[in-house]
């Protein structure tokens, strides 16, 4: 019962996408319904072109010759009401497709990091780009036969009850048997096309990240086993795609069955009523006019059969799209929420603690204060809640307990746009989009002015590999900014961070990418560029931290020791550890 009300779930949102192009429904409905008609008229003519020439005992040409015209002008026109139909179609899919695509993706910016953290970028891409066009192929073309199908059937059922209600007894039989048969299919495939997108979500995130880490397989001469991975990979893929199909597939030949059947009974009846009646109660042209609507009627049922397979990958590509529309967005700002147009960078947690899971807490009664201007370094072992900060600082992710605030107020009563956009952030994962170098320096200030741009990139370092490039800052960085080094990449993200005019920096590893010289020559730019600004500094290397005004050793999520550099050295303990481990 739950899988059918989604079932139903998913048809309507599908039909409210469509229901917003309306008038090109209404276009595509009268169509339909006039292309239809004429083809349904034909097969009358083509009775009464019978009766003309074995009727009377004479051919009766001029007759003859009358209808097949006709036939021939309804055909044509027909022909061409459907060719329009199908281009109408073909507009309605591609804009339910672009709105869908632009919801799912607006969908996506408003859902949290949490979110991006717990589901593999590959799937969420399949449904952006695999599902969605799966949708617009069912909609462009299915939707039209299914709709025509329709049209066809009462119509021929119509026209068959004008020549003879007597011979619709055949269908007393047929049409049971096929509602039957499509019921019993259809409730057990749809589950096996849900697998089967699910299946090929799960393939495409294994390609793009065997992909994005090709150097890394290569150094470890992994391509061997990556193959022997993506064979059994592909396998579960091929597999769900076979039982999807292959079931589906059932469908097809199990109607034509059914519909010879129905052929074959209706010859029958229709011989024993002429040769009973003498010709009376039925003709023949009525007869053969009979066996091609009934083929009319069983046809669109075998045609629906045969896209039966597509119409339910479509209703699986449609459930994985809502479903993901479906997703919790991040939680709105509180209504009594401010902006406040100048922060100052006063930070303070009070006992916060956290946990991405409740069974593991990372920080437990966290606790720092820092003034504006001071530079704070926390360093400490892998997985000791170092990044988890970051991620509370910018409310990435909430605090269980405990208080954050900025300038005396608590982070909840800040918007989160006003919030996030108080600091400036660089991170050891670079990112970098298609474009040039200055657009990427430019990224998070638009109406910066070209000294500007040129000042923070000074700053940064960037000029000195910039300027000896060929097309300078009009250089186009191609997919991930692979025509650069690492290195290069991160001085980019740095002097994009610098021009952001912020009261706030956090920089997590932001120069572990880069050589010894060039990091002190960014820290000592850093150090002008930050006066009167908070700076954040989370460092493995603690050469880049050393003039910090305060030095926070974090392990196993708890502050175990604070000071400057000097004072720590002093006193021993963990961070006197780490200091001799790495310059020993």
């Amino acid at each position: 019962m739950k899988k059918e009300r989604r079932f139903r779930s998913t048809l309507l949102r599908l039909g409210s996408y469509l229901i917003q192009y309306k008038w090109f429904l209404g276009v595509a409905i009268l169509l339909a319904l006039a292309a239809n008609i004429l083809a349904l008229i034909a097969p009358d003519l083509s009775g009464k072109a019978i009766d003309a020439a074995v009727g009377a005992g004479k051919v009766d040409f001029e007759a003859v010759f009358r209808y097949a015209g006709w036939m021939a002008l309804l055909y044509l026109a027909s022909a061409i009401l459907s060719y329009l139909l199908q281009v109408v179609m073909i507009h309605i899919a591609r804009n339910v497709t672009f709105r869908l695509r632009q919801d799912l993706f607006e969908r996506l910016t408003d859902l949290p990091v949490r979110f991006f953290d717990s589901h593999p970028p590959g799937d969420i891409l399949s449904r952006i780009s695999y599902d969605a066009d799966n949708i617009s192929e069912t909609l462009a073309s299915d939707v039209v036969h299914i709709f025509t199908a329709i049209v066809t059937i009462v119509g021929s059922l119509i026209m068959m009850l004008r020549i003879s209600p007597a011979m619709m007894l055949v269908f007393l039989v047929t049409i049971p048997l096929s509602i039957l048969l499509t019921r019993f299919i259809t409730k057990r495939t749809r589950p096996l096309f849900r697998a089967r997108s699910k299946k090929l979500g799960e393939l495409n995130d294994f390609v793009e990240e065997k992909i994005s880490g090709q150097k890394t397989l290569k150094s470890y001469n992994q391509e061997e086993n990556v193959l022997c991975e993506f064979d059994a990979v592909d396998e579960t893929v091929v597999e769900a795609y076979y039982r999807a199909e292959y079931f589906g597939s059932t469908m097809g030949p199990s109607m034509n069955v059914i519909n010879n059947l129905s052929l074959a009974l209706i010859s029958v009846l229709g011989a024993i009523l002429y040769i009973g009646s003498g010709g009376a109660a039925i003709t023949i042209g009525k007869i053969s006019s009979f066996v091609i609507y009934s083929r009319k009627f069983s046809g669109p049922i075998h045609e629906i059969a045969n896209i039966f397979s597509e119409l339910q990958s479509a209703l699986a590509a449609a459930e994985r799209i809502f479903s993901l529309m479906d997703e919790e967005p991040e939680e709105a700002d509180l209504p009594q929420a401010i902006a406040p147009e100048q922060v100052r960078g006063d930070v303070r947690l009070e006992k916060v603690s956290f946990g991405y899971t409740p069974q593991r807490e990372i920080l437990h009664d966290f606790s720092l204060e820092a003034r504006p201007g001071q530079l704070i370094a926390v360093v400490g072992p892998t997985g000791a809640g170092k990044t988890t900060l970051i991620n509370l600082l910018m409310r990435f992710y909430e605090a269980e307990n405990g208080k954050i605030l900025l300038d005396e107020r608590e982070i909840h009563e800040i918007t989160r746009d006003r919030l996030r956009l108080s600091y400036s952030m660089v991170l050891q994962d670079t990112w970098l989009f298609y474009g040039t170098i200055y657009d990427n320096i430019a990224y998070g200030r638009p109406d910066a002015t070209e000294e500007e741009v040129m000042r923070a990139a000074k700053a940064a370092g960037v000029d000195r590999f910039v300027e000896a490039l060929p097309e300078g800052y009009q250089t186009i960085l191609t997919d991930d900014a692979a025509n650069i080094s690492k290195g290069q990449k991160q001085l980019l993200t740095i002097a994009r961070a610098m021009l952001m005019d912020c009261s706030m920096l956090i920089l997590d590893e932001a120069t572990s990418n880069v050589d010894t010289r060039t990091e002190k020559l960014v820290q000592a730019a850093m150090r002008r560029l930050m006066q009167e600004k908070t700076c954040f500094v989370v460092a493995h290397r603690l050469s880049t931290i050393l003039d910090a005004d305060l030095i926070l050793v974090v392990k196993d999520g708890e502050i175990v020791q604070r000071g400057t550099h000097q004072e720590m050295m002093e006193q021993g303990g963990f961070y006197r550890e780490l200091y001799n481990a790495q310059f020993e």
